[in-house]
């Protein structure tokens, strides 16, 4: 008899195509299980498996969720614990085949939630051909008195971005992901905020939004996303999906966005082959530059029926083998052997700085509080982008939601 493993994933083609041909490797090897997949907008993905109640059903047998989610889900006993199909049927390598920065988010104490599938912390990613153009060296120390380099400051990121949106020829300094999805605009926040050496939480674990840094950040990030002199004119009705595929069709100088677009980059066909590189992500003089890890894991529902089924496609999927192919789609694997791989790297540079950048990313708050987070974000960017109401009274009203919903990230 034929087991039947119901996944649920965002639509994403990156994912989908990764996913199927997973999907379809794996049915060459266990012809007795047959995974079958359904794509949703993150949004309804996450009301499917939450509110809907997706994880505990029975309706689905696997999910890919985003790390933002883990801690709810696990409060919640809407993940199966893995740790115990770890231990009748181990995982290679595991936890040591992984980077520490992927295995500690997805455990919770004894349990594990769910298996890293998909890495891409966050970080610069800049035209290296349009950096290195002798004219645009000459003309750039021509205006502002300094050499052309990727930035290492925001004020530099702003002089570069200034510099290189020339709209008459299609070109854009930089964009944003602005629009509020719950996720890229709470990424930024928190980079914007953490760069100047703020924090998402006070002395006692609360949740903070209130805090000069967070001014000095969101005046940065409005002046920035308004000014058609400085960025995309359609970054408030991008997603970080969006905002990547803009890039990549060649107009963009620089933008912080995820690592997985620099490596899509290099792929055959791309426009981009061997135009791109990466570098750490600007911060304020005086303060060091910070990544963000937000990753996707692939978890079991607690409800689940098919279970034994289920953990032989995790099993799958977690192959190095599996883990290396799923490059070839857009994806980022998530095992240190691919990191490494010799031919990856020459093929794809960027993966030469993926462990560093990963290892140093800072992670969210671990609360079942940050979808509410990002929620108030979310209203943070939209008052921000919209109005002229001051970032500090913008900010103060947003405190205010954050006491009344009682957020605390301790």
């Amino acid at each position: 008899m034929t087991a039947r493993v119901k996944l649920l994933l965002r639509d994403f083609s990156d994912f989908e195509s990764a996913l199927a041909a997973e999907i379809e490797a794996f049915h060459a090897e266990q012809a007795e299980i047959r995974v079958d997949a359904e794509v949703v907008g993150i949004h309804e993905l996450y009301d499917g498996l939450f509110r809907q109640g997706g994880l505990r059903d029975g309706r689905w047998d696997l999910t890919l969720l985003v790390t933002d989610w883990l801690a709810e889900a696990m409060e919640e006993g809407l993940l199966e614990d893995l740790a115990p199909w770890m231990r009748a049927k181990p995982l290679q390598d595991w936890p040591g085949g992984w980077a520490p920065s992927l295995v500690e988010p997805v455990c919770f104490g004894e349990a594990i939630s769910s298996l890293p599938w998909h890495d891409g912390p966050e970080c610069l990613i800049y035209r290296q051909d349009w950096f290195e153009d002798l004219g645009e060296r000459a003309d750039f120390r021509n205006r502002y008195g300094y050499d052309l380099a990727p930035p290492r400051t925001w004020q530099e990121f702003a002089d570069a971005v200034r510099f290189f949106t020339r709209p008459a020829e299609g070109r854009f300094g930089t964009l944003f992901a602005a629009y509020p999805d719950g996720h890229n605009t709470l990424y930024d926040f928190a980079l914007q905020v953490w760069s100047r050496g703020g924090a998402l939480a006070d002395a006692e674990g609360r949740a903070c939004v209130e805090s000069e840094e967070a001014v000095r950040a969101l005046d940065f990030y409005r002046t920035v996303v308004r000014d058609a002199g400085m960025c995309h004119p359609e970054s408030r009705r991008m997603n970080s999906i969006e905002s990547g595929d803009v890039f990549m069709a060649g107009g963009v100088a620089l933008m912080v966005n995820w690592f997985g677009f620099a490596a899509r980059s290099e792929r055959e066909g791309s426009a981009l082959k061997g135009k791109v590189a990466i570098a750490p992500i600007p911060a304020d003089p005086g303060c060091k530059p910070v990544s963000l890890s937000v990753f996707w894991p692939m978890g079991m529902a607690r409800g689940s029926r098919n279970k034994e089924a289920a953990w032989e496609f995790l099993r799958f999927v977690a192959r190095p083998d599996v883990d290396l192919a799923r490059v070839q789609h857009g994806t980022v694997g998530v095992r240190l052997s691919t990191w490494r791989d010799a031919e990856l790297q020459r093929r794809t540079p960027c993966f030469g700085q993926i462990e560093a950048i990963s290892l140093g990313a800072k992670r969210l708050p671990r609360s079942r509080g940050l979808p509410a987070f990002a929620e108030i974000v979310d209203a943070i960017v939209v008052e921000a982008l919209g109005t002229e109401d001051s970032s500090r009274e913008i900010l103060r009203r947003a405190q205010a939601k954050v006491a009344d919903r009682k957020i605390e990230f301790a």
